[in-house]
């Protein structure tokens, strides 16, 4: 039958066609022109009915085979056209993969919270472990047990928060932990830093907050002496400043030593000349220390007459500003990033 030929040679024109065609716009063309309404493959469906009915289902037959076979042929031919458009692509796109990408911002550390992990590691390697205790404290672990009892003259040092509930504040130092570190470990040997933020209710200026972070050091055993404090706080000194810093220790008066000493270093901005940050003196405070006192070790639990034992404190946010330079300490609470990003 003439149309049977009809269709062979739609086939394999259709096929030779589909095989020049180079990119989507040409295969699009090629659709309309083998398998649009107007072309020979419709024609030839449009025309089987004229045909007898013996004829009709062998001409349908083959006409659907050419049918699938264009298409599937067209198909693939997509396919392969798309992915070596999209290989010419990247071809002529030079990938520099030396470039750097976009860096990320990156998070810091606080500067009182990088001066806090200094100070920890230095007593880490003393041979001090970290001690925390609660925030809001019993009056008693805040003063009665620190030998500062009841109308006691020395509680004015402090300026307390109280709460609603009598008896509980909260804390102003971080010296109660010495009571509840004493209390659980003894009768053993201590060596413990009791770090943790502090309340005062005082006016905020550039050198005092009402909340700040304090970090206490507590040695108790026996036979410790003086000695032992201040070898303890040179060699801290000497590792957070400089190895050739000098100290100098001052008698003072803390309630929960005797006897009791304040600690400088010698100024390193002026080494000791006399400058506005150490207001002329030469020297910087950086912390308070003392033996502490039989009426703490009792409260404790220890025997003052069997064991003794040394107690210090620090402003983590003091030593920070003089690390730094820095002369206002509300930077450290205003969440600046312009500040924060500097450390």
């Amino acid at each position: 039958m003439d149309i049977l030929k009809e269709l062979d040679v739609i086939e394999k024109d259709g096929l030779a066609a589909l095989a020049a065609a180079e990119d989507e716009d040409a295969l699009a063309a090629w659709r309309t022109a083998h398998l649009g309404r107007k072309s020979g493959l419709m024609a030839a469906f449009d025309g089987m009915k004229d045909l007898s009915k013996e004829e009709r289902p062998q001409v349908g037959r083959r006409a659907n085979e050419v049918k699938q076979a264009l298409e599937g042929a067209l198909e693939k031919k997509l396919v392969a056209v798309r992915q070596a458009t999209l290989e010419a692509s990247l071809a002529g796109e030079h990938l520099d993969v030396s470039l750097p990408g976009r860096a990320l911002p990156l998070g810091r550390l606080h500067p009182v919270n990088q001066t806090l992990r200094r100070i920890y590691a230095i007593f880490a390697e003393m041979g001090f472990q970290v001690y925390r205790s609660r925030e809001v404290e019993s009056d008693d672990y805040n003063f009665t047990f620190l030998n500062i009892p009841a109308h006691h003259p020395a509680r004015d040092m402090w300026d307390t928060f109280h709460t609603d509930r009598e008896g509980v504040i909260l804390r102003t130092h971080t010296s109660p932990g010495q009571i509840h570190a004493m209390r659980e470990y003894c009768p053993e040997n201590i060596r413990v830093i009791l770090p943790g933020m502090v309340y005062r209710y005082e006016q905020v200026t550039t050198r005092s907050e009402m909340q700040f972070n304090q970090v206490e050091g507590l040695a108790v055993g026996p036979n410790i002496t003086f000695g032992d404090l201040k070898g303890t706080l040179t060699d801290f000194a000497r590792r957070l400043f400089n190895p050739d810093v000098r100290t100098r220790f001052r008698a003072s008066h803390f309630p929960f030593t005797e006897p009791s000493a304040e600690m400088d270093v010698e100024c390193f901005v002026c080494m000791g000349d006399g400058c506005s940050v150490c207001k002329g003196t030469g020297w910087l405070e950086i912390l308070g220390s003392g033996m502490v006192h039989p009426t703490v070790l009792r409260y404790g639990g220890y025997d003052p007459e069997k064991v003794s034992g040394f107690a210090f404190g620090m402003g983590p946010e003091r030593i920070t500003m003089l690390l730094h330079r820095i002369t206002d300490i509300r930077h450290f609470w205003r969440n600046d990033v312009r500040f924060l990003e500097q450390f």
